[in-house]
């Protein structure tokens, strides 16, 4: 008898299907087009292991408000078709995220593959 996925890691695979997650070693160029970075991260994760330089900090609990245009308590930036790429630690949690966002009508949100550690070991 095979086991069957868990249910977090069939929500996973639907949630990636859906997106364009973006490699680690592509991040500056997709920065340099414009797309806005937000890494999602706690602080005590941020304080321990650094930050992604431009990166605009907006935890998980707040991303939906602070990205929803209509929310009335987003960031000036936010816009249905702003790229927005999420980062967390390892890129599971991100991937999730983005799908949100594109529920909510973001059409260009995706995800960091591997997330910030990812990100990190690809730096010179």
């Amino acid at each position: 008898m095979t086991e069957e996925p868990s249910r977090i890691d069939a929500k996973l695979a639907q949630a990636r299907e859906r997106l364009d997650r973006v490699a680690p070693e592509d991040l500056a160029a997709e920065v340099a087009d414009g797309a806005l970075v937000v890494d999602l991260r706690p602080d005590v994760d941020r304080s321990a292991e650094g930050a992604i330089p431009g990166a605009v900090v907006i935890e998980r609990i707040h991303l939906e408000w602070r990205l929803d245009r209509t929310s009335g308590a987003s960031i000036p930036e936010a816009s249905d078709d702003l790229r927005v790429i999420l980062v967390c630690n390892e890129g599971y949690s991100s991937s999730l995220a983005a799908a949100e966002l594109r529920d909510l009508g973001i059409r260009r949100a995706t995800d960091l593959v591997g997330g910030y550690r990812a990100w990190r070991a690809a730096q010179p």
